[in-house]
């Protein structure tokens, strides 16, 4: 089955595109999962339809990820297939209007600095955000005040039957670190954005400033997923995490960071089970604390 499923992957992608036994670790930014059966790597939209068709007909279990910067990936791997939209799948075309169209791999730092280099503002927000522009769009990502919702115009998105919709940015549904995306398990091939002009030098500014500010109060030379708990209504999640005395704790090789409580990390070769048990620790204690649930933002791939 394995022999025939693979062959059959390598007639419809290129050498190097496909990976058997391809550990987890090197693809997410806690840098922590254990190896998917198969690992692909799509440069088309034609790719991708004809891969999932390949899955849906063969009951291969399959997970679409882009830089895995909200992914943790159990200990065990993925049965199944993981398809990864990323490099190979990160053009960008710019207009003299403005208008930005994106393919969903490209990764936010490198369409920041595209866009900035056509003196347009507005997307600075985004420039260290360590995901995709299609996880961006997925759950609506934000930071410094600034949203996705806040440039897109439009996407145009594949399901998982392979048929292919352009959604205007009232039908992405665009909420707080949601999106249709999410609700309907669409696949983001690309974004269209709109930005007014602005100075160069102001805009590359701007970015020098926010990722400064970044370096100064974020674990930035720690591995993690980023801000790991959605912000509760009314509250801030590094704060609460803080002040229930649990900056620092740590379970195994996965600890809460001293530098920002918001953000676990993986300190010392942390596995999946150290990380999601911390995660469960720190929901716990906080709720016993202040009666108050936090929600993670991270997303939780194989059997724990």
């Amino acid at each position: 089955m394995e022999d025939v499923f693979n062959n059959k992957l390598k007639d419809i992608l290129k050498k190097g595109q496909v990976y058997m036994k391809e550990p987890m670790e090197n693809h997410t930014t806690l840098h922590i999962g254990g190896p998917a059966d198969y690992f692909v790597a799509p440069s088309s939209v034609d790719e991708i339809m004809k891969v999932i068709d390949l899955c849906k007909s063969s009951n291969m279990p399959y997970y679409i990820m882009g830089n895995g910067s909200n992914l943790l990936v159990s200990d065990d791997g993925y049965r199944g297939l993981i398809m990864k939209i990323g490099d190979n799948f990160s053009q960008v075309s710019i207009s003299k209007d403005g208008t930005v169209t994106a393919q969903g791999g490209i990764l936010l730092s490198k369409l920041a600095n595209a866009i900035a280099k056509e003196s347009l503002t507005g997307f600075e927000f985004a420039s260290g955000i360590p995901g995709t522009l299609g996880g961006a769009v997925y759950m609506n990502a934000g930071a410094y005040d600034g949203e996705m919702v806040q440039c897109l115009v439009s996407a145009r998105v594949m399901d998982l039957d392979g048929e292919i919709y352009i959604l205007s940015k009232d039908e992405l549904e665009l909420g707080y670190r949601t999106s249709i995306l999410q609700k309907k398990d669409y696949i983001l091939l690309e974004a269209t954005m709109k930005f007014d002009k602005g100075n160069q030098e102001d805009i590359f500014g701007k970015m020098q400033e926010l990722n400064r500010r970044r370096r100064e109060k974020q674990p930035l030379d720690k591995y993690s997923a980023g801000s790991t708990f959605k912000r509760p209504d009314g509250y801030f999640a590094g704060k609460l995490i803080s002040d229930a005395g649990l900056g620092g704790f740590q379970i195994g090789g996965a600890a809460v960071s001293d530098k920002h409580c918001g953000f676990l990390i993986n300190k010392d070769n942390a596995t999946a089970k150290d990380y999601a048990s911390l995660i469960q620790e720190v929901i716990r204690v906080v709720y016993e604390r202040f009666d108050v649930t936090l929600e993670p933002e991270v997303r939780f791939l194989g059997e724990f």
